[in-house]
């Protein structure tokens, strides 16, 4: 299958058109993603879904992540939350999401020793915006992550990694799988990238397959 590959500033455009100008909202494609991304994770073997843990960061890509620990908690799925950044300071979306995750009751800490008890981390810190090198508590939190035991699913791309280049920006996540949404995205199509995403997943308005 021929599937077409995008820069970082190709699909911020075509986000632009779906939402300013077809009209579908930023929280319907984040639930479209949200649905896509459980699916690939409730598909995992159940061992693996013993204690997922999904790193929230304050901007969509955190949003995506936060709609999935609802759709994990209604599944039945151990689910708790991991925020790297005080959660006041996030996007609109990204509140939203927050707020339903609160009526569920679905636990929330910023103890970066929870990743030690989990069997699945969700990787939902960064989207594509990525362009300069990690630093800082982010950066201690994505080498977190590498050094847990559990395997990653990465949203969209692994936090970390430039989306044109596929190359780490000091740091990235290395994921098991990676769930890119609507369309992959050229980093991940690079030597560096598929390294870092492990198996590659879209998840399009057809449904959800390997690239």
């Amino acid at each position: 299958m021929m599937t077409k590959v995008v820069t970082a500033k190709e699909m911020r455009a075509l986000d632009h058109h779906t939402i300013n100008e077809v009209g579908i909202p930023a929280l319907v494609l984040m639930e479209r993603a949200a649905l896509a991304i459980t699916d690939h994770i409730l598909a995992l073997p159940k061992e693996k879904r013993h204690q997922v843990v999904i790193v929230v960061g304050n901007g969509n890509n955190g949003g995506d992540g936060l709609a999935v620990a609802r759709l994990l908690h209604l599944a039945g799925t151990p689910v708790k939350l991991l925020f790297v950044m005080p959660p006041a300071q996030a996007s609109e979306e990204n509140r939203v999401q927050q707020h339903t995750c609160a009526y569920y009751q679905i636990p929330a800490t910023t103890d970066l020793a929870t990743l030690k008890d989990a069997t699945l981390i969700v990787d939902a810190i960064f989207g594509i915006g990525i362009d300069r090198e990690v630093t800082g508590h982010y950066r201690e939190v994505i080498e977190a992550i590498n050094q847990a035991p559990a395997p990653v699913v990465a949203v969209d791309i692994p936090s970390g990694l430039n989306t044109d280049t596929g190359e780490a920006m000091g740091v990235a996540v290395k994921a098991a799988s990676t769930v890119t949404l609507a369309y992959p995205k050229i980093g991940l199509t690079t030597p560096d990238g598929e390294e870092f995403a492990g198996r590659i997943v879209i998840a399009d308005k057809v449904g959800i397959y390997d690239i």
